[in-house]
């Protein structure tokens, strides 16, 4: 079994591209407190990448910025590529295939509710009525 759920702050904006073929995919990075204290008396964090596909990586692009809190639910996937010397890269990251937005920063939303933000997200079509769906990338699809 392949299942994670985080609950965590975004670094940064999310990075929203999309593929050759106009497949959007939404790349950040998640902070996620450690549960202990290290020998410091000081909590650690962990920064963990994510990828979103499709209508979840607009939305995530739309509604949640730095700082943002969101809890995640979706599958570790390891993936590797060659660099420019020839040298095999491996990349480990969380691909989300459900996403519940806990807080967003953007001045624009900051009056609404999550509740309003969903209805908002839900009125267009149903964002993760594909996620049932296998998604076949091809390498050149991959924005690196």
């Amino acid at each position: 079994m392949n299942k994670v759920f985080l609950i965590g702050h975004l670094v940064k904006d999310p990075e929203l591209r999309y593929t050759s073929s106009n497949i959007p995919v939404a790349s950040f990075i998640l902070s996620v407190n450690r549960n202990f204290i290290n020998q410091n008396g000081e909590k650690e964090v962990d920064f963990i990448n994510i990828v979103s596909w499709k209508k979840q990586a607009e939305n995530i692009h739309k509604y949640c910025f730095k700082g943002s809190k969101v809890a995640i639910e979706g599958r570790v996937q390891v993936r590797s590529y060659d660099d420019q010397n020839g040298q095999k890269r491996y990349i480990t990251e969380v691909v989300s295939e459900n996403i519940e937005f806990l807080s967003t920063k953007k001045e624009e939303t900051k009056e609404k509710s999550n509740s309003e933000i969903i209805k908002d997200v839900m009125t267009d079509k149903d964002p993760f009525e594909d996620f049932a769906k296998e998604t076949q990338v091809a390498n050149s699809d991959l924005p690196f």
